[in-house]
């Protein structure tokens, strides 16, 4: 088992920036894909960043690409979302999530076994 805890939301100006920080607990970390996804009221889990096991491969979706960095401290247990330049759109409740490194995209949710709880992100115009 492994229990995610997501912290860091809050409200912001649009253009502004905040920094998420998922905390992991439980089996081995570093042997986990992690993953950013997004969901905004009456809209499905949209995948937003993934990071491999040692950090040194990241992806992001399109529209966060160039203002969102994923990275991960494996020795804090914590994975981390800088988000800059936010925007309305980038309103939702974040979840991170860790998944086995068996899938080559890291983009869907089922690829993920275990969720934090979500944390509110609300950018105003």
């Amino acid at each position: 088992q492994v229990q995610l805890v997501e912290s860091g939301g809050g409200l912001v100006q649009a253009g502004g920036s905040l920094r998420l920080s998922c905390a992991a607990s439980g089996r081995t970390f570093s042997s986990f894909v992690m993953g950013w996804f997004r969901q905004a009221p009456g809209k499905e889990r949209e995948f937003v960043a993934t990071i491999s096991r040692s950090g040194s491969s990241t992806d992001y979706a399109d529209s966060v690409k160039g203002r969102f960095t994923v990275s991960r401290d494996n020795a804090k247990n914590t994975v981390y979302l800088q988000m800059n330049s936010l925007k309305p759109e980038d309103t939702a409740v974040y979840y991170c999530a860790a998944g086995p490194p068996i899938y080559t995209s890291g983009y869907y949710p089922r690829q993920y076994d275990y969720w934090g709880q979500g944390t509110q992100v609300t950018v105003s115009s």
